[in-house]
């Protein structure tokens, strides 16, 4: 193979790259078809992304990529180290063919360490907001095709990284506000205190069972952090009757979904699946449910399993007007109920979720 020839097969490699890179929905899923290329295509055995991580201090560990060494910097990489002292005042990957001789390497001398590339990812002020490393077990002189790859590849996902480190350090944001908001209500009434967060975690939990892709968990998460936002318009003598309703006050019970969708769609980033789980987390599979009646599979997939997970926290925690139920006995409930209130596949994946949890 020529060396034109080594040329255009990575200037294709590195456009595909780019090209997963500008589809990637985070950060990991963009980093890891490079470092699996960058071990491909070089001497290295093994490649890692590590992503400044604030509140540790440190680098941490994002994805990586064949063979690392396990006593490699476990708790992630001080900021301290030479070598990320070198990628933050250079533009350009470093290139060390000895880790025992040079400088700004000797700390990462280990076991099966004896070559290394380090590539700086810095935001758009010059900030290191990450750093990708190559190690070989051999020693590695590092041809110049490795090393035009390297640059090529880098300087592409150095800006697609810049972007997606910011946009999810927007999520964080989000995600931090959204479960405050969620948490407000709780402050409301001591009667629910952690209910958010145990019914958030096993939506979730749910929706891995059922494959639900990214975005899709996220808008799960999101939808139920709020999904009883609109109890916040609620007079206390409605949210904390100790027995059960009256039909007046059942009915204003029920105007809070809709009034939560009205304050949800204040949040001009909140995704369309989250709003769906706080519209339609009271209907039910037979239609019986509230506030439009809708059946089956026209009710969004994100209400049905948080519909399921809000009813069996419910279920198991205390009230003023209950004791806390047993999980088993909670499961039958839902269990009798599925193909009348509840969708019986996600039932079924409820049962497994717990019956892992409980093994």
């Amino acid at each position: 193979m020529t060396a034109a020839d080594v040329t255009g097969d990575f200037a294709e490699l590195t456009l595909r790259l780019t090209r997963l890179g500008l589809t990637a929905p985070d950060l990991g899923s963009a980093m890891q078809p490079v470092l699996d290329a960058l071990v491909t295509h070089t001497g290295a055995q093994g490649a890692g992304y590590y992503q400044w991580w604030a509140p540790d201090n440190v680098y941490r560990a994002r994805t990586a990529s064949g063979r690392l060494p396990p006593g490699l910097h476990p708790r992630g990489l001080s900021p301290q180290l030479p070598l990320l002292g070198a990628l933050r005042r250079s533009p350009e990957p470093v290139f060390i063919s000895d880790v025992r001789s040079h400088p700004a390497a000797r700390t990462f001398a280990f076991p099966g360490v004896c070559s290394l590339i380090a590539a700086p990812i810095h935001d758009r002020s010059g900030g290191l907001i990450g750093a990708l490393l190559l190690l070989a077990s051999t020693p590695q002189h590092w041809r110049p095709p490795e090393q035009a790859l390297v640059r090529s590849v880098t300087g592409v996902m150095a800006l697609l990284a810049a972007r997606l480190d910011a946009e999810e350090r927007e999520r964080e944001a989000h995600e931090h506000a959204l479960r405050a908001l969620g948490l407000c209500l709780e402050a409301r009434s001591a009667e629910t205190h952690g209910h958010t967060d145990r019914v958030t975690r096993l939506a979730v939990e749910v929706g891995q069972a059922l494959s639900l892709a990214e975005g899709d968990l996220c808008a799960l998460r999101w939808g139920a952090y709020l999904h009883d936002i609109g109890k916040l318009s609620l007079p206390d003598e409605i949210l904390h009757c100790p027995g059960p309703l009256t039909g007046d006050m059942r009915d204003r019970m029920r105007t809070h979904v809709e009034e939560g969708v009205n304050l949800a769609r204040q949040l001009p980033f909140l995704p369309g699946e989250a709003l769906n789980v706080i519209a339609a987390h009271h209907e039910r599979w037979d239609g019986t449910g509230y506030p439009q009646g809708v059946r089956g599979e026209a009710i969004p997939l994100t209400a049905r399993i948080f519909a399921v997970c809000d009813v069996f926290d419910a279920l198991t925690s205390a009230r003023t007007y209950k004791a806390a139920w047993t999980a088993n006995d909670a499961l039958n409930f839902v269990q009798a109920a599925s193909g009348t209130h509840f969708d019986p596949h996600v039932v079924r994946a409820l049962t497994g979720v717990l019956h892992r949890v409980q093994a």
